[in-house]
This record gives C-alpha cells, structure tokens and sequence, in this order.
C-alpha cells in the first residue's frame, strides 16, 4: 500500500499547449494519482506578457488526452466565474473525463488578473464571503443539473486562512490544499482544520489532505506524512521535467 498519493501540477506558462499536453500525458501513463493545472491570466514568475494558457480550456484537454489520474485546477478562482456556470462547466468536463474531475476552488488573490479583466478586486475578507457564498449555490446547482455529474466531483478548497477558510474546507469540502513549506505551518492548519472539523460536526477523516510541494519532497516525505499529509503534488514548471514526481512515486510505493 502506498504510503501516499502522487500529483503534479504543470504552470501553464511559458510553454506552448503541445508541452502542456505532452507532460500531462507523460504523468498519467507514469501513474500519477491526479494531475493539476492552475487558473490565472498570466505568468506569475519570470516575463510577466511570457506565454500563458486558460486553465479551464486545458482541464477540458486534459479530461479526454487521460485516462486514469484525477485532474483539477489548483485552484479555482471563485472571483472570475458565476457559481452556477461553474458548476455547470465542472459537471461537462466531468463527464468528458468519465467522472474523474476534482472541482479545486478559493478566493483568489492574484490582484493583475483581476485588473486586465475587469473583476472588482476587493478585498481578502470580501473575496473570503463571496467564496462562502458560492460554495452553497455551487453545490445546489450541482444537484440541479441533468445529466448529474459522472463521477463524485469533490470539491477541493486551497488556502491557510485558519478562521474562515479552514472552516469552509470543513463545512463544505472533500479535500483542502495546504503547502508543505514549512513542515511545522502545514502541521499546524492541518490540527487546525481538525478542530474546525470538530466545531462543525465533521469527521475529520472525512477530508483529504493534499500538500504543494518542490522537487525535494522525496527528502521530506517522512516528515510530511507525519505531519498528516496524504496527497502530495509536486509544483512542475516548463520545461515540465518529471523526474522528481517519478522519484517520489517510488518513494511513496516502497
């Protein structure tokens, strides 16, 4: 049994869509447990006009060039879409992928997405309630819809905030995605979430841990499992080598 679940997610940046595809293409056959993208406007590194992809456009890519890992977008930004749309939108990818779509979603933060594209910014607290708010309606209109979704389509949040985004995770969320550095941070929100867990009513087994983490993850992974991380996804960028994603699978598969 593994110790472990294995991810990787490949920066839509600086690369072409043949790149993308290729390297998430590589990562299902080598036997990746999921594989994620993420969901900005532009580079966050390196030339800020350097090329850069949609990231919902590439999850529907992603769903019919996979067969087997689980995909996402880690994550969502809850800002640049109406509530209802995306549920919409992650049921269809859903069923291209015959159920295998984890529907990864925050408050968003990345302030030059918002300004090119005409989003009110705000502020972390008003983008925090309105992600209280959409998750709700999210979740109603995935109930709504005909066909229903293919597959379970759990909803992943991602973020620290340990007074309102942990306790969405509890309250709504089948998997959170916290950072693995440091060790003791991570440790920490996950006793964190456990307690927010507890206040609402929740098993807290019920939520999946995943954890973003470097090409040294291999070198810390004791540490991280006891720090009570169960999902690690190795942040690739181009030219997407997967060599440490491929080294960690057979780190965590003895």
């Amino acid at each position: 049994m593994a110790l472990c679940k294995v991810g990787v997610q490949l920066h839509p940046q600086h690369c072409s869509v043949g790149d993308l595809r290729q390297a998430w293409e590589a990562a299902d056959a080598m036997g990746v447990d999921s594989i994620w993208t993420w969901d900005h406007f532009y580079p966050l590194y390196g030339d800020p006009d350097g090329a850069h992809f949609e990231g919902w456009s590439l999850l529907a890519a992603m769903a019919v060039t996979t067969t087997q890992a689980r995909f996402g977008a880690l994550v969502t930004c809850n800002s640049y879409r109406n509530p209802e749309l995306l549920a919409d939108m992650a049921r269809t990818v859903d069923h291209l992928s015959h159920g295998r779509l984890i529907l990864g979603i925050g408050a968003g933060w990345f302030e030059r997405d918002y300004a090119e594209y005409g989003y009110e910014f705000g502020t972390p607290a008003s983008r925090l309630r309105a992600l209280g708010e959409a998750l709700p309606r999210i979740k109603a209109r995935l109930g709504k819809l005909n066909p229903a979704a293919a597959g379970p389509l759990p909803i992943l949040i991602g973020g620290g905030g340990e007074k309102v985004t942990l306790r969405l995770v509890a309250e709504h969320a089948s998997m959170w995605n916290g950072f693995g550095r440091p060790v003791e941070q991570f440790a920490h929100k996950n006793r964190v979430l456990d307690d927010w867990c507890h206040k609402v009513g929740r098993n807290p087994a019920e939520v999946e841990r995943t954890v973003t983490v470097g090409d040294d993850a291999v070198e810390n992974l004791d540490a991280l499992i006891e720090a009570g991380a169960q999902h690690l996804i190795v942040d690739v960028a181009a030219p997407f080598d997967l060599k440490p994603v491929q080294r960690l699978l057979e780190a965590v598969n003895g």
